[in-house]
């Protein structure tokens, strides 16, 4: 490596996310001037950033504990879509026959948006939580699962001749070689399952819920306590991204093949 490339390799790695750290600076500048310059109607309805701040940390204890029982939500049903859903996919995309007589259903159920099931689901389930965990389950799988199917169908064919010539079984050439293959479509699926389980959770907890995230933020909105309500949204929005990046940091240990 030249001394030049060498300078412009460390120039880009030393500003990476620069650009998302200045867009975040220029959005809080700008909610800044919003609340403190503008003649609002309204002012308790545009807390400014120090007033919500505030009762970001005062709410602390509160949120800690809903994000508790968020999660004790959101990880059953996202573990179970992610399991079923990649297993699942890759059988559909292998095994042509499987794959015919699924693909009607999935091309049918796939697209209902998932927050039509959760009256319904609270209503038929037990707890509200059993019915949440159903409804975060059925949002996440389908991601997974067509990701997953599109993945597996996507393996060239002579893959399964040399491995046939080795001698592996249909397990073990699905394990070898489809699953290490549809690993990176997995896993996109899986990001865009995370994120619509977190929308789905969030608006669950809207419908029935005694404490979480999404209650947190409903309840104070109720009350007309704003500095809480806007603190709530921030915080699941720190907690979403914090689970993104948790996915893409297993993503880049695990597919450590693709740069």
């Amino acid at each position: 490596m030249t001394e030049q490339q060498h300078y412009s390799a460390s120039h880009k790695k030393g500003f990476k996310g620069f650009e998302g750290v200045l867009l975040f600076v220029v959005l809080g500048l700008s909610w800044q001037l919003t609340t403190t310059m503008l003649p609002l109607s309204n002012t308790s309805l545009y807390p400014t950033p120090a007033v919500t701040f505030k009762a970001l940390l005062d709410s602390l204890p509160e949120l800690l504990k809903g994000t508790w029982s968020s999660f004790l939500i959101l990880v059953p049903g996202y573990l179970l879509a992610v399991v079923l859903g990649a297993l699942w996919g890759i059988v559909a995309g292998s095994v042509g026959w499987i794959h015919r007589a699924f693909d009607p259903f999935a091309k049918v159920a796939a697209p209902i948006p998932p927050t039509v099931y959760i009256p319904y689901a609270i209503a038929l389930m037990p707890t509200f939580r059993v019915s949440a965990i159903l409804v975060v389950f059925i949002g996440a799988f389908w991601p997974v699962f067509v990701n997953a199917a599109a993945g597996a169908a996507s393996v060239p064919l002579h893959y399964r001749d040399n491995a046939g010539i080795l001698g592996f079984g249909r397990f073990e050439y699905m394990r070898r070689v489809v699953f290490p293959a549809a690993l990176p479509n997995i896993f996109s699926g899986m990001a865009v399952g995370l994120a619509l389980a977190f929308i789905l959770l969030t608006v669950a907890e809207l419908f029935g819920a005694n404490q979480g995230l999404g209650r947190f933020v409903q309840y104070y909105a109720d009350y007309a306590d704003y500095p809480r309500m806007v603190a709530g949204i921030l915080y699941t929005g720190m907690v979403t991204f914090a689970a993104m990046a948790l996915l893409d940091f297993v993503k880049r240990r695990v597919l450590f093949w693709v740069r």
